[in-house]
């Protein structure tokens, strides 16, 4: 009895030479179904934490944000090179989710994004859902509605593949 020897290799991938096709089962396959790839409800919640943390450790009502912690030592006359770090590390995260999110949604785009975050926020304090009576709770809103506009730029071109099935291409800049 003579036994074959078969590479399974060959059944998932293309023979070189003979420019064979994978087999039906690797096509049908081809890394669609894979979560890692898929954009979900929980892609877009990681996005909006992740806004959130930068969002809230630049700037927060309490003493605990970067602009606070430099405003302590400034008065302290404590200012020190741990202050420019976490502040450059704070501003290369601004700039790319700055970037991000302009060149996903455009200036037209984060107005009117922008436009419907105020009025849901305004819908929500009208019917009473929402109490903003304070500065310091307004400005808890108002960081949350840029976080969830930052989380929505970084996520746009994803939920735009999703809804007209069309790629998102950034030609360059030049």
């Amino acid at each position: 009895m003579v036994h074959q020897y078969t590479d399974s290799r060959r059944d998932r991938e293309p023979d070189r030479e003979s420019n064979r096709e994978p087999n039906r089962e690797s096509r049908r396959n081809n890394g669609r179904d894979r979560p890692s790839k898929e954009f979900n409800f929980y892609s877009f919640l990681w996005r909006f934490v992740a806004t959130l943390i930068l969002v809230f450790a630049t700037y927060n009502p309490t003493e605990y944000s970067f602009v606070g912690w430099l405003m302590h030592a400034r008065e302290v006359d404590a200012l020190g090179p741990e202050h420019f770090v976490v502040g450059v590390v704070l501003l290369i995260g601004w700039v790319i989710l700055l970037a991000a999110t302009s060149r996903s949604l455009g200036a037209f785009g984060l107005i009117l994004g922008g436009s419907l975050l105020g009025g849901v926020v305004w819908l929500l304090i009208d019917v009473g859902l929402l109490d903003v009576d304070t500065l310091t709770s307004a400005t808890w809103v108002s960081l949350i509605c840029v976080a969830l506009l930052l989380a929505v730029g970084l996520s746009w071109s994803h939920v735009w593949r999703r809804l007209t099935g069309q790629f998102e291409v950034d030609d360059g800049e030049g």
